[in-house]
């Protein structure tokens, strides 16, 4: 279909409604008498409308940005208007931020076909029909970035194909991350490099500003990030949601934090000094409490290479990050490790206990398959989660990975307060919305990346794997 015509009846369908045939300056008011069915309907709506703009608006960028080139000089599109570049042009003539304008560029470059864009024709086309935004196209484009070797484009084809059927799942900066996670999960030897150019630009700077004040500003390597913000995340999880306490100590200990009168910033500012104060001196459980503080890896197992490297890429469980064999090989001196297998479907095998609660190994176990909270569109890491039994207890459920979800405290919470329901099928997880609501049964898709071992596309059946190890360090 012309995409004029498309753009003409997705616009017809979003103004059909007499409630926004009012003034402008009358609109939210009109908006806000609307019932729920209606705003949900509208949201869906304009959002079909807005991405097809973005597609024109990103054509139109790597318009300009072709009749920009240096090569043009002063006489360039962009030049002619007294812009440096189509950046600038695109972002003082529209008004949007220059981050938004950089990505416009970025991925109107990619659809005019500049530079090597043959592995992403199906990422084009998926853009061109209204399956993606151009803000999920251009983080898919931007994490995955291009293949090191032209013998991986097929690779890099169908890696963007798998990020763009679950691209709705994510916000477009989750869709960046796994992006990038991916490749270096298909470049072993491009994650070892790429982590040593962000390690030499690791810095600490402390300076006093113009009103006295201290500050500082610190850039961690890919290693340090995740553990300072376990560090942070073991101070403060009962403030963000996180699980809930089973000992009377640690509820009340939650409580007491929860209650406290610092905001999370100084908190945060209190950890830290409290850390660097203590150091040697002081052991992990007078700083942090009943949640120690540590950086879980994930990596499956691989042959090593002639120089006796690991051959795979580690996934840091909480964020799904990754850090290069080295990293992984190092940390084996100084953290403990914990195996698990798991079957051609990810599910892990001979960790289930008969108790009611899961046990540790079992949810690391979980972790490995479920990557954070199962609920759609929640971002919640693996720590803020509480494993759910999918058969309750109560009612003759077992204590089994294969039986268990992770759920975040809020999720857990409206699940079994609000009649949502999960289910066990043959292809993993179902989650049923309460009854009478007329809503379809929507499948639960895992968050991990190692979800691409146990779940390939099907024409790569030497994706699967039946051994993956979890280590923590």
């Amino acid at each position: 279909m012309p995409f004029a015509t498309t753009l003409r009846e997705s616009v017809e369908g979003l103004t059909a409604l007499d409630a926004l045939d009012v003034d402008a300056s009358d609109l939210a008011a009109s908006v806000g008498r609307l019932d729920d069915d209606t705003v949900r309907t509208l949201i869906a709506r304009a959002g079909r409308v807005a991405r097809e703009i973005g597609v024109l608006q990103a054509v139109l960028a790597g318009v300009a940005a072709q009749r920009s080139s240096r090569e043009r000089g002063s006489g360039g599109l962009s030049a002619e208007t007294g812009h440096r570049t189509p950046v600038e042009m695109i972002q003082a003539t529209t008004g949007i931020t220059r981050a938004e304008a950089t990505r416009a560029v970025r991925v109107g470059e990619a659809l005019m076909g500049s530079g090597d864009a043959g592995w992403h024709g199906a990422l084009d086309r998926l853009l061109y029909d209204g399956a993606l935004s151009s803000a999920q196209y251009g983080a898919i484009l931007t994490g995955l970035g291009d293949p090191p070797t032209l013998g991986l484009a097929a690779a890099w084809a169908r890696a963007a194909e798998r990020l763009a059927d679950e691209a709705d799942q994510w916000s477009v900066e989750q869709l960046t991350a796994q992006a990038r996670t991916l490749r270096d999960m298909l470049d072993p030897a491009g994650a070892e490099e790429r982590f040593a150019r962000r390690f030499e630009r690791r810095s600490f700077r402390l300076w006093t500003d113009g009103d006295g004040f201290s500050r500082g500003s610190m850039v961690f390597d890919d290693e340090m990030g995740p553990w300072m913000r376990s560090v942070l995340d073991a101070a403060l999880r009962p403030r963000r949601g996180g699980p809930r306490f089973m000992t009377d100590a640690e509820r009340a200990e939650a409580a007491a934090l929860v209650d406290d009168a610092r905001s999370n910033e100084q908190l945060s500012y209190d950890v830290l000094v409290d850390v660097l104060r203590a150091g040697a001196l002081a052991t992990a459980k007078d700083v942090f409490g009943a949640r120690e503080p540590g950086v879980r890896v994930i990596v499956t197992e691989a042959p090593r290479d002639g120089l006796g490297r690991h051959g795979a890429t580690g996934i840091v469980e909480d964020g799904g990050s990754a850090l290069p064999g080295s990293v992984v090989d190092r940390a084996h001196c100084t953290g403990g490790r914990i195996r698990i297998e798991v079957d051609a479907a990810g599910t892990p095998l001979a960790v289930g206990r008969d108790e009611r609660l899961f046990t540790r190994a079992q949810r690391v176990a979980l972790a490995a398959r479920d990557g954070g909270c199962l609920w759609p569109g929640c971002e919640r890491p693996p720590s803020y989660c509480e494993a759910h039994h999918s058969m309750p207890w109560s009612e003759g459920g077992r204590t089994d990975t294969d039986e268990g979800v992770l759920l975040c405290r809020f999720h857990h919470l409206l699940l079994h307060n609000n009649g949502w329901r999960i289910e066990r099928v043959e292809a993993g997880f179902v989650l049923h919305a309460p009854p009478g609501s007329g809503r379809e049964p929507v499948p639960l898709r895992s968050k991990s990346p190692l979800r691409w071992l146990w779940d390939p596309p099907p024409d790569r059946t030497g994706w699967r794997t039946a051994g993956v190890q979890a280590r923590a360090s």
